[in-house]
């Protein structure tokens, strides 16, 4: 097989430097597994390792600094058959932990090479999660407060089920990753080597105390039989494969005009109980009854036994691209909860505004049409107040008609339900 090296982007390593031998020793296992470059995804992480995706004629991504593994686990899930091979240095290593831990737990069949050299070589040489405490490095003293992170017994502890430790010098590094790569599940090698440009400069490394390290180290040279189990990808597919198929979602046949033309903005400001979600969603049946395009975007209150007080809905003749409400066209003030976390907007509302403002609720001055409306007097529950506020639309012709409102209550009630909020809603109209 030929090299899938880039002829055309040569490695820019320092001279010396650990991660050159890496590169061509994992060129080499490509080459030996017969890999051609469409059935490789390399996923780099940020600094010196960040450079392997650009050194390969493969498919590639890279992404931001520790998060390489979730990418490459969304690759591996969406495109199995694709060997994917991710490198991350010390410093991705640290920053990405919790990722990592979670690539050990699922055991998703791609390999992780850790080009570990101790430092954060590419941005001055400060301490990375694995540098000795002994070392000076550019962060000062920081090293010497923390225990260096031994890679390789973290992950086998998290439940990788091959970890091996190697040196970027030894001559047999290749056949180890390739032996890796075939491996049918996550596979982890923690690759050590120098790096001249930073570390060198104060600290003695060479491949000799690199070998002596790892002589000194926990035994890790491959499969973990307390971690040995099935790949997670397959195994997914195989249960995926053996459940109920869902049924698709229920289809609302446009069969009336909208009341307006262009783009409908509806702002609901209320409070917990109120049902302005169900309100809102009822307004985007209706919507899409009259072929629109539609959008829902509530807004919760963070503390507990707080319901949603804000819902904004958009309806459109075209493609929504941005949900932010710009020029609304109606105002539903139910509630001061509401009302206070838009206060601001009040004065910016134009006449072309419609405000249904229910009776008790004080709105800051504004310029927009203010409509009145007494929902108590009519007797209406204030957990109805949101429906009532459609009926009300729906009898003016605004945003909605009556048509669209009752077809939206028949796509989102039955029964009894239906029938109490279509008498609800007949009533409001009535009263209008």
């Amino acid at each position: 097989m030929t090299s899938l090296l880039n002829k055309s982007r040569p490695p820019v390593f320092c001279p010396g430097c650990g991660y050159d031998l890496i590169l061509h020793a994992l060129d080499k296992s490509f080459q030996n597994m017969g890999l051609q470059g469409n059935q490789i995804a390399m996923v780099s992480d940020i600094g010196c390792s960040g450079l392997f995706d650009t050194f390969f004629n493969t498919h590639a991504l890279h992404g931001l600094h520790g998060r390489a593994l979730t990418y490459a686990a969304g690759l591996k899930l969406a495109r199995p058959e694709l060997q994917v091979v991710t490198t991350m240095g010390d410093g991705g290593l640290g920053i990405g932990g919790a990722h990592l831990l979670a690539a050990c737990r699922r055991n998703l069949d791609m390999t992780l090479l850790i080009l570990n050299n101790f430092n954060f070589g590419m941005t001055g040489g400060q301490f990375s999660a694995t540098t000795p405490p002994q070392a000076t490095v550019g962060s000062g003293f920081l090293n010497a407060l923390e225990r260096p992170m031994d890679a390789g017994t973290v992950v086998a502890a998290a439940g990788a089920p091959f970890v091996a430790r190697a040196s970027a010098y030894q001559k047999d590094l290749s056949a180890l990753l390739e032996q890796a790569i075939r491996f049918e599940g996550f596979s982890v090698i923690d690759i050590l080597g120098v790096c001249p440009g930073r570390y060198l400069k104060q600290n003695k490394l060479t491949p000799k105390l690199i070998d002596q390290i790892l002589r000194e180290s926990e035994p890790l040279d491959g499969c973990v039989t307390k971690n040995a189990r099935s790949e997670y990808g397959r195994c997914y597919r195989e249960q995926a494969a053996r459940q109920k198929v869902a049924s698709p979602p229920a289809k609302v046949v446009p069969r009336f005009d909208p009341p307006q033309s262009g783009r409908q903005e509806v702002i609901f400001l209320g409070a917990a109980g109120q049902r302005i979600l169900t309100a809102g969603e009822v307004l985007c049946i209706a919507g899409l009854t009259a072929g629109l395009k539609i959008t829902q975007k509530n807004e919760y209150n963070i503390t507990v036994l707080r319901g949603p007080s804000i819902s904004e809905l958009i309806l459109s003749p075209e493609e929504i691209d941005y949900t932010g409400i710009i020029n609304p066209a109606v105002v539903i003030a139910l509630a001061p909860d509401g009302v206070t976390r838009r206060k601001d907007m009040f004065a910016q509302l134009n006449q072309n505004t419609l405000v249904l403002q229910v009776s008790g609720v004080k709105i800051p001055s504004t310029q927009a049409q203010v409509v009145p409306v007494d929902f108590k007097a009519q007797g209406i529950k204030k957990s109805d107040w949101a429906l009532a506020a459609l009926a009300t639309l729906a009898g003016m012709n605004k945003v909605l008609t009556c048509q669209m409102l009752d077809a939206a209550l028949e796509e989102r009630f039955k029964g009894d339900t239906l029938k109490g909020i279509s008498e609800l809603l007949e009533k409001v109209m009535g009263q209008k």
